[in-house]
């Protein structure tokens, strides 16, 4: 028997332990987290620097990468259409977001909500701050390094938007198409949810390879462009088949995740070919 789609209702909890529910999306991201710090330490290792080093860029990091993806979610997609629009100083606006006005509950983190772009902007300014304050060594050179842990990371987070039954794509013929019981539908469904862990886990082995066999670390720029453009790249392409995250995105000509992926795929490409000259090599 051929099949035709597949029926996905699982529990997004994990276990309960009385008042304490642990859910399979933060397990993953804790998972994630822990891997990347594996991996890290490994390519430190390798390059005989600092131990100390990768405990701090560690915290830099998760507090960056959390923040930023929290902050993210509130302000670039918890727009909503207001009841009546609104006139100051002569521009009218349609649409409000609640956390302008209840600022506090950007500390509610209970209630869901991180986004990709978010993390990836609170992890700049934490890589910022890291090579200001302990590596010196420069603020791409430590991108280099981290963005490879952080593809695996990428792809955790994602198994956990698919154990969420969330942020998944529109209705498909294909065999492998997902019915998302959990969140209502009826019919199958793109799982782009494994569509973009798939493109993290190939953006990890493409840079991984770069590293060990190619020693791309030496030349400033080339690791994290790769990074960028496999994870943004092919995000800017998969958000065509995802059904839109918030209603404000619909009759975009490109939605939300798409505009936040441009600048991120053209420093991309601009590191690349930055890092192919000569002078730009780490000897």
């Amino acid at each position: 028997m051929i099949l035709n789609f597949i029926t996905w209702n699982v529990d997004p909890v994990f276990i309960n332990l009385g008042s304490l529910t642990i859910r399979w999306y933060g397990l993953l991201w804790a998972l994630g987290i822990w891997l990347a710090l594996v991996i890290v330490q490994k390519l430190f290792k390798h390059e005989k620097l600092p131990e100390q080093w990768i405990d701090k860029m560690f915290m830099y990091t998760v507090i960056g990468t959390i923040v930023g993806a929290r902050l993210g979610h509130c302000f670039f997609y918890e727009w909503r259409l207001l009841p009546e629009p609104v006139t100051f100083l002569g521009i009218t606006f349609k649409y409000g977001n609640h956390y302008l006005s209840h600022p506090w509950e950007l500390l509610y983190i209970w209630h869901g909500g991180l986004a990709s772009h978010g993390g990836a902007i609170g992890i700049l300014i934490a890589l910022y701050l890291f090579n200001k304050n302990v590596s010196h060594k420069g603020f791409i050179w430590g991108l280099d390094r981290l963005v490879i842990g952080a593809a695996i990371t990428g792809a955790c987070i994602r198994f956990g938007n698919l154990m969420n039954s969330e942020i998944y794509g529109s209705a498909t013929s294909l065999p492998w198409g997902f019915i998302f019981v959990r969140d209502g539908q009826t019919q199958p469904m793109h799982p782009t949810q494994i569509y973009e862990m798939l493109y993290c886990l190939i953006t990890f082995a493409v840079i991984w390879w770069l590293y060990w066999k190619k020693e791309a670390y030496k030349k400033n720029g080339l690791l994290f462009g790769v990074f960028l453009i496999g994870i943004f790249g092919s995000r800017f392409i998969l958000e065509f088949i995802k059904l839109d995250q918030e209603a404000f995105e619909s009759g975009m000509l490109l939605n939300m995740g798409q505009i936040l992926s441009v600048p991120f795929i053209i420093w991309g490409i601009w590191l690349i070919i930055r890092s192919g000259q000569k002078q730009n090599a780490i000897s």
